[in-house]
């Protein structure tokens, strides 16, 4: 089986697009969700523009609005938290892999209530609580600590909500 994706991966050639063409493609490509500039160099270096291309358009993208890095990491951001209960860490480690520079990660980050923020690893650690079948505390809350440092919330933040709030 992995010898035929193999092959079809093999034969799939990169689209090959004039500028304007690629240009109206990119636009749609922004407009139907925010994308980082690292996402939108990617799909036009994909579509087999040279750099010199890829730079122009990108930078025309950002001219009329279609690309804004601030505009993209809030709403990383605020999507990763809302939708899937990420921690600060988890998503700023999203945002780097996106390259999106140290200062906006932070302004996108203080974004976040920091009450709602709380709220959602409280809810995080009830939820996975009441799945857990372990009896012996120490062990409980060392997975529950496990399993909300895997969603990128802060060590600190888990062991006082665990120690304050009988989780066990």
């Amino acid at each position: 089986m992995r010898y035929f994706s193999a092959l079809k991966n093999e034969n799939i050639k990169p689209k090959i697009f004039s500028r304007e063409q690629a240009k109206l493609k990119a636009e749609s490509y922004c407009a139907y969700q925010e994308r980082s500039q690292y996402e939108v160099r990617n799909k036009l270096y994909e579509w087999g523009l040279h750099q010199k291309d890829v730079e122009e358009i990108i930078s025309e993208l950002i001219d009329q609005n279609f690309l804004n890095e601030e505009r993209f990491s809030i709403a990383y951001t605020m999507g990763k938290f809302r939708i899937k209960g990420w921690g600060k860490l988890k998503i700023k480690q999203g945002l780097k892999l996106k390259q999106v520079p140290d200062k906006m990660i932070q302004k996108a980050l203080k974004s976040i209530d920091e009450g709602d923020y709380l709220m959602s690893l409280r809810q995080i650690l009830e939820k996975k609580s009441n799945l857990l079948s372990e009896k012996d505390p120490f062990k409980r809350r060392y997975l529950l600590s496990r399993y909300a440092m895997s969603k990128g919330y802060e060590q600190d933040l888990i062991s006082e909500l665990l120690i304050n709030k009988s989780l066990e």
